[in-house]
This record gives C-alpha cells, structure tokens and sequence, in this order.
C-alpha cells in the first residue's frame, strides 16, 4: 500500500467560484473566476512540492479534508475559546462541498491519476487560531487492512445484525 500524502495550505479555505459565461461572436463561452484558477494554481504547487518525485496515486482512495477559520476579531474571549475547542463551528460561508471541490479538481492529475479514484471523502470545517486547508490522500484499506487493525469486516457486522 502507498505512503499518504498531506497538503497544508495557510490561509482562509475558499471555495471553487461558479463558471461564468459569456457571449462571443454568437457563441457562448464559459471560463473559472480568477480568483479560483489562482488559489487552485496555489493547491497545485503546495501539493507537487510535497509530492516531490513520487507519482500520481493510481488505485482507490480516501480524500480527507479540513478547512480551518480564523475566529472573528470581534469575539469575546470566551467565544473565541469556544470556537476553537470546537464548541462553535463555522456555519458560514464558502460551503464546505464547494471548498472540497476546488481541492479535488486542483488535485486531480496532481496527486492522483484522476479523481474517480476517490471512494471515500470525510469533510471537516472548524475555527482554529491559524486559518489554514489540510487535505491527506491516502490509498483505501482493503478488507486485509481493515482485519489486521481489528476493525470489523462487512462479513462480522452482518452476522451480528442477524444475531439481534
């Protein structure tokens, strides 16, 4: 099984801006806000020196995500504690889903070959005292995996739910 690989970008977390469209001598053209191609460009570069001269994953993957918020200046201390043990998460924007998408397209053909590779994705937004993005790719653990670490395989749970 490959080594994972983890990317960490400091900073606010963005999310991929929508498509814009445009007519052009009667054809309509689509292209990605700048804002987007440029922070995307920035996940690339962080995730190839990090990569070094390994190569792209080719076999199923686990994508694991966290966007971390900087806590609003305004808050008290105590709010500010609060949110950075987790007890108040970021409801606010950019989605977490449009976050995760502008990592997994500026990954893609990077990190791993394509990103249909990826079965598994766990998403995470919380505050922190360092605004930042880590994302780890990892190959998924086969059934061999999973019984050597004493998880439960499918063929366990399934008789246990029968035996209830």
């Amino acid at each position: 099984m490959s080594t994972p690989i983890t990317i960490s970008l400091l900073g606010a977390p963005q999310g991929k801006g929508r498509a814009r469209a445009f007519v052009r001598g009667g054809h309509v053209g689509h292209y990605t806000p700048e804002k987007t191609r440029s922070y995307e460009g920035m996940i690339r570069t962080a995730a190839m020196q990090e990569l070094g001269t390994r190569p792209a994953f080719d076999e199923p993957l686990e994508f694991v995500l966290r966007a971390v918020f900087p806590v609003p200046a305004s808050w008290s201390e105590r709010k500010r504690q609060q949110a950075i043990t987790g007890d108040i998460k970021p409801g606010k924007k950019p989605d977490l889903d449009n976050i995760a998408k502008a990592w997994n397209d500026a990954l893609n053909g990077v990190v791993y070959r394509d990103d249909s590779l990826i079965c598994r994705m766990t998403l995470d937004k919380r505050y922190g005292p360092q605004p930042l993005v880590v994302c780890t790719v990892r190959p998924m653990p086969t059934f061999r995996d999973q019984h050597e670490v004493g998880l439960p395989s499918q063929v366990e749970t399934k008789g246990k739910e029968a035996q209830r």
